[in-house]
């Protein structure tokens, strides 16, 4: 009898086999048009075109502010209990403290000719600053008294650069107008320099840094942001050890004397020891030399993987459905938020908004906890850079990331984050240079398995193969933890980790006409491309930036897990990738290719196929293997009981 049964399973999987070859065969849904690949750009011109991303970024994250500070004065005057000058005063205060960039709102009532002038945080100005401000606030008030909003072009005062801009109220009776710092577009200059390697990354910091080729682990200096391509980044006195036989007190006790070594740090199997007069090359010798070990390995850092707004995308969404469905009323949606409906996000809403059950953290530079369009989508996290503090984010990396995934929706303000209702686990793993250890990473991947994860975004990378990190990979997919990674910003085939794990979705960067990011890696171990390209989304101190970067890309494929996963929580996260693979929108050359995977992510289509009351199809072999591998390893415990 069981012999039949035996049989009659590999009857079945032959079959099973012949389907699978079927139903992956790689294109079977049709380009889009517009959808030829964006071969790879020479150095010269790789850095031509990132400063031209860069550029856009600062200016379309100038037009957000101007659109948000616009808002948040709308918002005033229609509250109608704010018109009295106390009122008015009190409720601006403390909108000071949330959003200290207004640093200074004035309110008219125009028909009684009356002021109220309210200062926040202004630096020490010279008159001539002074008189510039005055005069941009005279402007707006004329432009006011004729019922007509204002907005001044940038201009700069106390060495930093400002924008004044104006609303009147619907009837015409009051007024408002504010001084905005825009220190922001500063911060995303420095920040996208370094996500998008124009610059050398990262420099020395508290540790000394050394550069490896991520191939030979050579030394190779690092003179330009192209080279980073090449190189991997490493602390120069420390290693990464995995003992044959665990080490007992003594033995540890033993090895730091020798190597003049603090209490080294263990997660998992592995341990890191940092010498205090002993380089790599040095402390690598020792332990091959005196004790038996499975492997060592530099301790690696890994780095964040972060044009005028191009015109907006029409897609021409599948059976017959009008483009504006879902449409959310946040302030920056329509004009600026191109990246949701290319991938179907408004039209998913109908099927799934997300679940509080599902958590997606997010390991990164943390997040900023305080920002409002955050406002309760945040659980508990973890700061592993400074374990007795909140993991806040003084980067802005992070936050960004964060806002993609679950920026509130529908709140009237800023921007809508892909899901409604996944919660946010802020995982602090990078520290305020934007870089961190393989050790870091490692532990933040467990430490959000342990505490409830059900999918890790990772907008971060290197270039080296790390033994320690791809165990705490494997720790986390082997507890059903959908892991997603960003391939990098480089522009180079290379191979970036964790994201070329096989337990890892690996995501690239495509731009608002559905190509590939002149920017974005590539490579056979693309898995999908989702939107990189000016993406607006939260930043710390309440504010908004645009960024670009496969960093950005890599959180709108989390969300959509997150989605999924919410949508049906029986499938395991092989199946949920798999889903998020075959529904892919396929961009380029037919079939799989190595600029887009297997294509652009679809919401609506994968939460369409996971929605269905009976299994998909194309997602039956899989579990069908799977129920029969639980059969066959029965069958053999049986056999060798008897």
């Amino acid at each position: 009898m069981k012999s039949r049964t035996f049989w009659s399973i590999i009857g079945a999987a032959s079959v099973i086999g012949a389907l699978l070859i079927l139903l992956f065969i790689p294109g079977s849904k049709q380009p889009a048009p517009t959808a030829e690949p964006s071969r790879p750009l020479k150095p010269q011109q790789e850095n031509k075109a990132k400063h031209f991303t860069m550029l856009g970024d600062i200016q379309a994250t100038d037009q957000l502010n101007r659109l948000d500070a616009r808002g948040h004065l709308r918002k005033m005057l229609n509250n109608d209990s704010l018109r009295s000058a106390g009122q008015v005063k009190a409720y601006t205060q403390k909108e000071q403290k949330m959003h200290k960039h207004f640093q200074q709102v004035r309110w008219y009532n125009l028909k009684e000719n009356k002021m109220a002038d309210i200062q926040g945080q202004l630096p020490k100005m010279s008159k001539t600053d002074k008189n510039r401000i005055a005069h941009h606030f005279q402007l707006a008030q004329q432009k006011l008294k004729r019922g007509e909003p204002y907005d001044s072009p940038k201009f700069n005062a106390a060495g930093q650069p400002y924008f004044v801009v104006a609303e009147p109220s619907k009837d015409g009776r009051y007024g408002a107008a504010a001084l905005v710092n825009q220190a922001v577009l500063q911060e995303v200059s420095n920040h996208q320099k370094r996500n998008l390697r124009l610059i050398p990354y990262p420099k020395e910091g508290k540790f000394r840094v050394e550069s490896i080729h991520a191939d030979t682990l050579s030394d190779i200096t690092v003179k330009t942001g192209h080279d980073n391509e090449k190189a991997s980044h490493f602390y120069e006195n420390e290693i990464v050890v995995s003992f044959q036989n665990e080490p007992s007190k003594q033995q540890l006790l033993d090895i730091s004397k020798e190597i003049s070594c603090e209490t080294p740090r263990k997660l998992g199997y592995a341990y890191v020891f940092r010498s205090k007069d002993m380089d790599y090359q040095k402390l690598r010798s020792y332990f091959q030399q005196k004790w038996k070990i499975k492997y060592t390995e530099p301790h690696y850092i890994y780095l964040t993987n972060d044009r005028s707004p191009q015109s907006r995308v029409n897609s021409d969404f599948p059976d017959g459905a009008n483009a504006q469905v879902n449409i959310p009323n946040d302030l920056l949606f329509s004009e600026y938020q191109w990246n949701l409906p290319v991938i179907e996000t408004n039209r998913g809403w109908d099927l799934s908004k997300g679940s509080e059950d599902v958590i997606i953290a997010v390991i990164d530079t943390g997040v900023d906890l305080q920002h409002s369009d955050l406002d309760g989508q945040l659980v508990e996290g973890y700061n592993i850079v400074e374990k007795d503090k909140q993991p806040l984010d003084d980067v802005g990396h992070g936050t960004h990331v964060a806002g993609i995934i679950g920026a509130l929706v529908n709140n009237g303000e800023g921007v809508a984050g892909v899901s409604w209702y996944n919660k946010i686990m802020p995982v602090k793993a990078l520290d305020g240079s934007g870089s961190g250890t393989t050790y870091a990473v490692a532990e933040g991947i467990i430490w959000a398995t342990d505490h409830g994860a059900k999918v890790i975004n990772m907008s971060l990378g290197n270039y080296a193969d790390s033994q320690f990190l791809h165990d705490a990979v494997k720790y986390a997919y082997d507890r059903d933890v959908v892991l997603v990674a960003a391939s990098g910003n480089d522009n180079t085939e290379r191979p970036g980790y964790p994201a070329a794990y096989p337990e890892v979705l690996a995501v690239a960067a495509t731009d608002s006409n559905q190509k590939r990011a002149e920017y974005s890696n590539y490579g056979d171990y693309i898995d999908v491309a989702a939107p990189g390209t000016n993406i607006a989304s939260t930043f710390p101190g309440n504010q908004y930036a645009a960024l670009s970067g496969t960093s950005m890309a890599s959180p709108h494929a989390a969300a959509m897990a997150g989605l999924i996963r919410s949508l049906n929580p029986d499938l395991t996260n092989q199946e949920v990738m798999d889903v998020m693979i075959n529904q892919a929108v396929d961009l380029g050359d037919k079939g799989r290719d190595k600029y887009y995977g297997h294509g652009q992510i679809d919401i609506f289509q994968s939460l369409k196929a996971v929605g269905a009351p009976e299994v998909p199809l194309q997602m039956w072999p899989g579990r069908t293997l799977r129920n029969l591998e639980q059969e066959l390893r029965k069958l053999n415990g049986s056999n060798d009981k008897r």
